[in-house]
């Protein structure tokens, strides 16, 4: 019984956003607020305590909302000093071939805008490149979408990754677990690998179905010819990303594999190396299906038309001087991670009670990826790209304008799951268990082991009403450990699962095809967008439980 009504907020927060498509920064204080009434009618928690866990969750969620202020500051600063228009014109002359552009374009830039800003930006710039070389508008969103998957853990620097490892941090100290960086490097690694195992099959998928639904020739073995293109686009992208996922965490691994892949597949392609003889095209546009066409104007980025003599090289430099400093403070060895990574002194901002209630608040400021690069780097580009005052204006101004929606539907998001976590008997005066623990409970003993193919779809749900994976990780994976906790499963394996589910989820999220079909002027196919969508979805679902659930299956546990 409680556990349905410690359910009530997820329920309605699924209703409203999936039913009647509320946005998230509606949705989510609407959910915060139905956490609130449940902790004090059914839990017995005083409005003093439910208003000190609600500050904390406020105050924890400054964190990843400064990591996405700063990763989109960048992408807007560039926009508007005409570095990301270089960066876009040089992948137009690489390839005549659309099999070749997808996976240079939708994919590997793709991935490389996700790594260093993420929150729907890589769609947003890879799809209308894509048209701008002939591609069907609905076929550019459906490429850039699926597309936007595996390079998604690690998105924004890692942000989702770090904010599902944030959310499970004080489970895992609770459970004895004393080197919780070694556990999220665990976590970061076996995201990897299943993201890496999947990587070339998404790819293929996406040639494959771009083949099948707008090629002018619908001959499978236009897609069966470029597999060994695929694979070494997938070897060129998945081996820095493992190596970075096992050594330097997961602040690494979409930005500086896509980088390497950027430079193999663009090399390979200008010089022909197992690149297709066979050449594929669309239909004539006068030939094009109805739906395939926009039906009101592709919304073109005005900033990317800025006019600059701006070299290549110097449109990179912003991207390298991050590389080097997330390099530099995230080594041990060079000793600056142990400096800037305190709990306490002038690189952090520390509360140890909030109105007189327990709970504390620790922000690291100076080793936050927001801060350090991505806000000092912004600033660094002012006088490297000459940018004038209008231009610095006009890119934080639709900065905080993009930032806003995320940052209020993370402030509630996190504000309701520290009232989950922070209504045990030590802060209710009903001696119950917190509402996640009711909520863990109920789902282990509903499920059993058959948890293993729960957990990512628990995931994509999280990601499809939000349109965040991130925002996914923040509700969900708590619960996740939880309910694998009171079933005996590897924390670790689940909370990948989640992580994963979050990641897949965004290419059928109401959010991101909505966002891309405005973007591609395929307003109104939304639907047709989301059920194509779909079946890679379930293809990515079923081999990451085939993946992760097999490991769990054969008995295998990593902090065994």
């Amino acid at each position: 019984m409680y556990a349905i009504i410690a359910f009530i907020p997820i329920i309605v927060t699924v209703i409203v956003m999936a039913g009647f498509n509320w946005p998230a920064k509606i949705a989510l204080p609407l959910a915060w607020l139905l956490t609130a009434i449940v902790c004090f009618a059914a839990w017995k928690m005083d409005l003093i305590t439910i208003a000190a866990q609600t500050l904390a969750g406020f105050l924890n969620s400054i964190d990843t909302i400064v990591i996405i202020f700063g990763a989109i500051l960048i992408m807007n600063t560039l926009k508007q000093s005409g570095g990301m228009g270089v960066i876009n014109r040089m992948f137009t002359s690489v390839s005549d071939d659309p099999r070749i552009q997808v996976i240079i374009i939708g994919f590997m830039f793709g991935a490389f805008i996700e790594g260093a800003a993420g929150f729907g930006t890589p769609a947003a710039l890879a799809a209308p490149l894509l048209i701008g070389l002939g591609f069907p508008p609905l076929c550019a969103a459906m490429c850039a979408l699926i597309m936007n998957s595996t390079p998604v853990p690690y998105g924004a620097v890692g942000t989702p990754t770090n904010t599902a490892f944030n959310m499970v941090a004080s489970e895992l100290s609770a459970a004895g677990i004393t080197n919780t960086e070694a556990w999220k490097l665990g976590l970061t690694k076996y995201v990897a690998l299943t993201s890496a195992i999947i990587c070339p099959i998404i790819i293929f998928i996406v040639v494959f179905m771009m083949v099948k639904m707008f090629g002018k020739d619908k001959s499978t073995k236009y897609a069966i010819e470029v597999i060994p293109y695929i694979l070494l686009s997938a070897v060129a992208f998945v081996v820095p990303y493992l190596i970075c996922a096992a050594f330097l965490g997961p602040e690494f691994p979409s930005m500086i594999g896509a980088l390497v892949a950027l430079v193999v597949t663009v090399v390979a392609a200008k010089k022909g190396i197992l690149v297709p003889k066979s050449k594929f095209e669309f239909p004539e546009h006068s030939q094009w299906a109805e739906y395939w066409k926009a039906t009101s104007d592709v919304q073109e980025d005005e900033s990317m038309k800025v006019e600059t003599t701006m070299s290549p090289v110097m449109a990179w430099v912003p991207y390298g001087i991050i590389a080097i400093i997330l390099v530099v403070t995230r080594i041990p060895q060079l000793g600056i991670k142990g400096i800037l990574n305190v709990t306490s002194g002038p690189f952090a901002i520390a509360i140890k009670s909030i109105f007189g209630v327990e709970v504390g608040f620790a922000w690291k400021w100076a080793w936050n990826p927001g801060v350090l690069p991505f806000i000092l780097v912004a600033l660094l580009i002012i006088p490297l790209h000459k940018m004038k005052g209008d231009r610095v204006k006009a890119a934080w101004k639709q900065t905080f304008s993009m930032v806003g929606g995320a940052a209020i539907a993370l402030l509630f998001g996190i504000a309701m799951v520290q009232l989950f976590k922070m209504s045990g008997a030590q802060f209710n005066n009903s001696g119950m268990d917190s509402m996640l623990i009711v909520m863990a409970n109920g789902l282990a003993d509903l499920f059993g082991k058959a948890y293993i193919i729960v957990a990512p779809v628990i995931g994509v749900i999280g990601a499809f009403i939000s349109g965040s994976a991130t925002v996914s990780c923040t509700l969900f994976s708590t619960l996740q450990y939880a309910a694998a906790a009171r079933l005996g499963l590897p924390t670790m394996l689940i909370l990948a699962m989640q992580v994963m589910g979050g990641a897949m989820g965004n290419m059928v999220c109401v959010n991101n095809i909505v966002s891309a079909c405005a973007t591609c002027g395929t307003i109104g196919a939304e639907g047709r967008l989301m059920r194509s969508d779909a079946i890679p979805c379930l293809i990515y679902a079923a081999l990451t439980i085939l993946i992760l659930g097999g490991l769990i299956l054969a008995g295998f546990n990593p902090i065994a």
